[in-house]
């Protein structure tokens, strides 16, 4: 590579890194991110970023070099993400309720030269580490975090971030780094199977970051609270980046807590957040939610799972606010449509049109694409879609078959060209010969009785139907609710066949860090349910 390679690529290339170069540019002294008692301009943050990414550079890290990002909500966590991006590193996020095992696959998986971890979490990485079978790391880098005390594992090398970083050294890297390089190996839940690593692209999470935006509306005057984990895709790449790119303030947030954010959103003029539904229903039922000042709010945007149509009309209502439900997945960095807020009443039960630059179509087993109203596979196309699995060619060969990328997803378009999700194909429950979609039954549940605060459907085994619908029933705290009332409401509103069999009630569900029940769990507990029991009524 040539002087004159490198200097075109610098002006020319798409890079992540280069969307924060320009907002503190642009925007020096305009507040970007606020993170507790901390508050840091884009001139400030910027320089932060780039007196890492020297580090990194001196430490021998660089184009194609993975680092894993073990870390919540932090400044630390955006300045590692965005140092990896202008030095061409590949940021490795890490699903913070991965305990060693998927840790040590990760570590191996990805080649990892290196980890920047916060305090609190040294524990998982040691933990990994004296488990894996073969593994690259080099340096491990600790960032105060919360606080945690803690102590070095033998392996590696161990550096204080304030020890790897000259914070003096703040002027822009010169690297070259091409545009479909790895920005990120985003590894997937692995509920089934080993983790799979998402190779994303910096094209992909560039265009995907302007989408956002364009689509909701986002400006420079907004101001987000970042509830949900920024290691996951939607929170990343769908909103932060874009928001950061334009100008806006990010306000960070480690977890949910209804009263910590009604006063932040008071306290700093919040214009938007995103969570889920469950999320939502707490905010609206907690006791300060009339107390507080919520004016400045303008819109919430849910995820992962449906909000029932009593609590779109409560959330507008109580928040003052306009709802917009996003969906997508990890290989596609993740938008790809949006229900916008005018739709949420009118295409109730709907996930939206296609966002710019991606194609939504329907496909058959056959993969022949299929028209208006006909239920099949949920095919994309776009720049945002992923560039691989890692180091898996079967799957992505397979992922990417007759040029469209396969979703694992069903549903269909209808004549308007909205998209309606029905399942995830691995949920579609087989009972007594009929296909059920749990999210229908789960959408009718919300909307036939008001006292639950939470359902999901799963198939169980059965001597008779093969398949048993089944619902498992968070009620309403102290509503009442049973397992009659669950059944007269799913008879209101469904056919015979997709009205479940059993109800169970629970005081809790299973999740993942980013919130969504773990429905394969739910499966597994309950997999002898229905045998359990005949043997109860036969004694």
């Amino acid at each position: 590579m040539t002087s004159h390679d490198l200097e075109r690529n610098l002006i020319q290339r798409v890079n992540v890194g280069d969307m924060l170069t320009r907002s503190a540019w642009r925007l020096g002294e305009k507040e970007a991110v606020i993170a507790g008692d901390e508050r840091l301009t884009y001139r400030a943050l910027n320089d932060r970023v780039n007196a890492f990414a020297h580090a990194l550079l001196d430490a021998g890290y660089g184009r194609g070099t993975a680092l894993l990002l073990i870390s919540g909500n932090s400044i630390e966590f955006l300045v590692t993400y965005y140092a990896c991006a202008k030095t061409g590193t590949v940021c490795v996020p890490i699903n913070l309720a991965w305990g060693p095992n998927e840790l040590a696959y990760v570590l191996g998986h990805a080649r990892a030269r290196g980890a920047v971890v916060e305090a609190q979490f040294v524990p998982l990485i040691s933990g990994a580490l004296a488990i894996a079978e073969h593994h690259d790391l080099v340096d491990v880098i600790v960032a105060p975090g919360t606080g945690a005390e803690w102590e070095p594992a033998p392996q590696g090398t161990w550096h204080t971030l304030d020890a790897f970083v000259d914070p003096n050294a703040t002027s822009e890297p010169a690297c070259f780094v091409d545009d479909r390089d790895p920005l990120t190996y985003l590894y997937t839940s692995g509920t089934t199977s080993a983790p799979k690593g998402v190779v994303s692209s910096h094209v992909a999470v560039y265009i995907e970051s302007l989408t956002g935006p364009i689509v909701m509306h986002y400006s420079d005057a907004d101001r987000s609270a970042v509830v949900m984990p920024l290691f996951h895709t939607a929170q990343l790449n769908g909103l932060t980046t874009g928001l950061l790119y334009l100008g806006g303030t990010v306000v960070l947030h480690r977890s949910f807590d209804a009263a910590a954010l009604l006063a932040s959103i008071e306290r700093e003029r919040i214009t938007q957040i995103f969570l889920l539904p469950m999320m939502y229903r707490a905010l609206i039922d907690h006791p300060d939610v009339s107390r507080r000042d919520l004016s400045s709010l303008r819109l919430g945007i849910y995820a992962m799972a449906p909000m029932a149509e009593t609590d779109v009309k409560r959330v507008t209502e109580v928040l003052g606010c306009d709802l917009a439900l996003g969906f997508g997945q990890t290989e596609m960095n993740p938008l790809t449509t949006v229900l916008l807020p005018e739709q949420q009443l009118s295409h109730a039960g709907a996930v939206g049109g296609a966002v710019p630059n991606v194609q939504v179509a329907i496909v058959n087993d056959a993969g022949e694409l299929v028209p208006a109203y006909t239920r099949g596979e949920i095919v994309y196309r776009g720049p945002h879609a992923m560039q691989g699995y890692l180091h898996d060619e079967q799957a992505t060969n397979e992922a990417f078959a007759g040029g469209w990328f396969h979703s694992g997803d069903v549903g269909y378009l209808d004549a308007d060209g909205v998209l309606w999700f029905e399942d995830r194909r691995k949920d579609v429950i087989k009972t007594g010969g009929e296909n059920v979609a749990s999210l229908e039954v789960e959408r009718a549940l919300y909307g036939a009785e008001p006292r639950i605060d939470e359902v999901v459907v799963v198939g169980l085994p059965h001597a008779h139907w093969t398949e048993a619908v089944v619902a498992i029933v968070r009620p309403r705290p102290g509503s009442g609710l049973t397992e009659t009332d669950v059944l007269a409401a799913a008879r209101s509103a469904l056919p015979g066949f997709k009205v479940p069999k059993a109800v169970i009630l629970v005081d809790e569900l299973p999740r993942t860090a980013t919130g969504k029940v773990q429905k394969h769990l739910l499966r597994s507990q309950y997999r002898d349910y229905f045998a359990t029991t005949a043997e109860s009524e036969r004694a």
